[in-house]
């Protein structure tokens, strides 16, 4: 069955008269008669009893004209959702952040994507490390990562998005957290949390640490930045985290800007030659969003 038959078999069921289908379909009768026979041959049924006054369908018809429908409406979407899809307008990409990312960036990500971008779906993971993220792009397990640079990879291409100090994260009864503002150097005899190992952030505070002339004390390693503040809170030890943390508010924790801080950046990265429209919607709105927030933490 090709599909013109199925076109033509629709409209003459739906109209019930040969002249007013041939009319909607901008074509003779004579031909559309001789389409719908051939269709009724290639079938081995009939598909409508011809009075000389009106066209009846016969069960098989009834069933034609039901399941033709449906799939002339699929069709008709499938062609519309391809258009879609190719101009940019729909899609969906999977998008991984890293961990400080997840409670700042995240939430304002989505909720503008959902106005701005409504065709788009976006499938999302939060607290991930750089290193998962880019693996997670590498092996297509993700389209979009949002992590710290340096990215050690020619399969990605990467935009900067915005740059974040350092600040310390210290249990709410603390002596220091009297201090308005604190050097590494006066944290220097601490127990620290940190991320784990394989972190961008934890090689920048191990190298700011050794900077201020000291070689921290990690006794506790967490990828979760709530867990990580859970451990402060709980005495365990203190912390550098990215400022932008802060928004993640956990009682028993308070936090103070360094003298000196080291800073991290933030940027989004995707697979090198992904020339998908709603990639590159995605990429634009993205530095949109970072642009203001930017603005609100200088």
């Amino acid at each position: 069955m090709e599909l013109r038959h199925l076109r033509y078999f629709v409209a003459v069921a739906e109209e019930r008269h040969f002249g007013r289908a041939a009319d909607r379909l901008r074509m003779a009768q004579p031909p559309l008669s001789q389409q719908i026979k051939q269709l009724e041959e290639q079938l081995g049924t009939l598909l409508l009893a011809r009075t000389t006054r009106k066209v009846e369908l016969t069960p098989a018809g009834e069933l034609l004209l039901e399941r033709g429908r449906r799939i002339l409406e699929e069709l008709e979407s499938l062609e519309s959702d391809v258009a879609q899809v190719g101009s940019g307008v729909k899609g969906i990409l999977r998008i991984g952040f890293t961990g400080s990312a997840t409670y700042r960036l995240m939430p304002r990500v989505v909720r503008e994507a959902k106005e701005q971008l409504p065709g788009l779906q976006l499938k999302v993971r939060g607290e991930m490390l750089t290193p998962q993220l880019i693996s997670g792009l590498e092996e297509h397990v993700l389209d979009v990562g949002v992590l710290r640079p340096p990215v050690d990879s020619d399969r990605l291409e990467l935009r900067p998005l915005e740059r974040d100090e350092l600040i310390a994260a210290l249990p709410h009864d603390h002596p220091l957290a009297a201090e308005e503002r604190l050097s590494l150097q006066q944290l220097a005899g601490e127990q620290f949390i940190s991320y784990p190992r394989d972190s961008v952030v934890y090689r920048i505070f191990m190298e700011a640490c050794r900077k201020a002339g000291f070689a921290p004390s990690v006794v506790q390693e967490a990828r979760e930045t709530s867990t990580l503040l859970s451990f402060v809170a709980a005495g365990t030890g203190v912390a550098l985290i990215p400022a932008a943390t802060r928004t993640f508010s956990l009682a028993g924790t308070v936090f103070r800007p360094l003298a000196d801080p080291p800073a991290v950046e933030l940027a989004v990265a995707w697979r090198a030659g992904d020339q998908r429209p709603m990639l590159a919607r995605f990429i634009e709105l993205m530095q949109e969003i970072s642009q203001p927030m930017k603005d609100q933490t200088s």
